[in-house]
C-alpha cells in the first residue's frame, strides 16, 4: 500500500498522506514521496491546482518520532524536511490544505505551507514540539509570526497548546472552517475556480506575495514590473480583455504570445 496517494482530476492533483493507522505521522518513506510528488507536480503543466490532505480522518501528527534517535546525524534527516518545505512553499500553482482530524506539529506546518486551508469543525492544532523536547520545523519558525504576529506565535510554539478550528481561522491559520458533510464539494469548488485562473499570472501573484513580506517597497515594486511584463506578453491577456468584450467568461491557457512590436507604438 502507497503512503502517498495521487488523483488527478480536471486540472487539480490531490496528494493524500495514506498512513492511516499512524493518523498519516511522516516517517522516512512518506517524506521522500512527498519530495518526489512535488516534484514531479512543478514540472507537470497539466496540473492547475495541488489539493494536500490526510486519509483516514486525519490530516497529519506530524513527524513519526522513532522509540530511539539513531540511524545517521538529524542533520542529514532533516535535508528531506527542508526539500519538501520548499518545494510546497514554491510550488508554482495554488495549493490548498484540506484539514480533517488533528494537523499537529510538522503535519501542521505543512499546512500552514499552503496558500490557503480549509478546516473541519473537529479539527485541531498544535505546535506540539515543545512537549517533545524540540523546536519547530517544516517552516513553522517563519511561518508562524507572518500569520499571527510574534506575541502568538511565541504562545503557540513555547506553549505547545492544542487550539480548535474556529480559533486557528480566528488567528488567520485558517481560510475557512466547513462542515465535514460539504468540505469535499468545497474544495471542488475552490479548486476549480483556481484552474480557471491565468496559470501564469497566478503562479506570479504566489511568488510575489510570499517574497513581499520580506522585501523593501522598492523591491517588491521592481519585482511587480518584472511580473506584469511577463503577463502583458503572454496570452491571457489578450483572452481578459477579449472575454470582457464579450461579455463571457475568459479561457486561460498561460499560453505564451509576444505580440509583434509596432512601429511608433509607446512601449511605457
Amino acid at each position: 500500500m502507497s503512503v502517498l496517494l495521487t488523483s488527478d482530476a480536471d486540472g487539480v492533483r490531490t496528494l493524500t498522506l495514506n498512513r492511516p493507522h499512524r493518523r498519516n505521522a511522516l516517517d522516512a518513506e512518506l517524506w521522500e514521496a512527498l519530495r518526489t510528488a512535488l516534484v514531479a507536480t512543478g514540472g507537470d503543466r497539466s496540473v492547475r491546482a495541488l489539493v494536500l490532505t490526510g486519509a483516514g480522518g486525519a490530516f497529519c501528527s506530524g513527524a513519526d518520532v522513532p522509540r530511539k534517535v539513531g540511524g545517521g546525524h538529524p542533520l542529514y534527516r532533516m535535508r528531506t524536511l527542508t526539500e519538501v518545505t520548499l518545494l510546497l512553499h514554491e510550488l508554482p500553482v495554488p495549493t490548498v490544505a484540506k484539514v480533517t482530524g488533528v494537523a499537529v506539529g510538522a503535519g501542521w506546518n505543512l499546512a500552514l505551507g499552503c496558500d490557503l486551508v480549509v478546516a473541519t469543525p473537529g479539527a485541531r492544532f498544535s505546535q506540539i514540539f515543545a512537549r517533545r523536547g524540540l523546536s519547530p520545523d517544516c517552516g513553522g519558525s517563519w511561518l508562524l509570526p507572518k500569520l499571527v504576529g510574534l506575541q502568538q506565535a511565541k504562545r503557540l510554539a513555547l506553549l505547545a497548546e492544542t487550539i480548535g478550528a474556529d480559533e486557528a481561522r480566528e488567528l488567520g491559520l485558517v481560510t475557512w472552517v466547513v462542515d465535514d458533510g460539504e468540505v469535499d464539494a468545497f474544495v471542488a469548488d475552490l479548486t476549480a475556480r483556481l484552474v480557471a485562473g491565468p496559470p501564469a499570472a497566478l503562479a506570479q501573484t504566489k511568488a510575489l506575495l510570499n517574497e513581499g513580506a520580506d522585501r523593501t517597497l522598492r523591491d517588491a515594486l521592481a519585482n511587480e514590473a518584472r511580473a506584469q511584463a511577463v503577463n502583458f506578453a503572454g496570452a491571457d491577456v489578450q483572452e481578459a480583455y477579449a472575454a470582457f468584450a464579450d461579455r463571457r467568461e475568459p479561457s486561460f491557457t498561460g499560453r505564451w504570445a509576444v505580440p509583434p512590436s509596432r512601429t511608433g507604438e509607446d512601449d511605457t
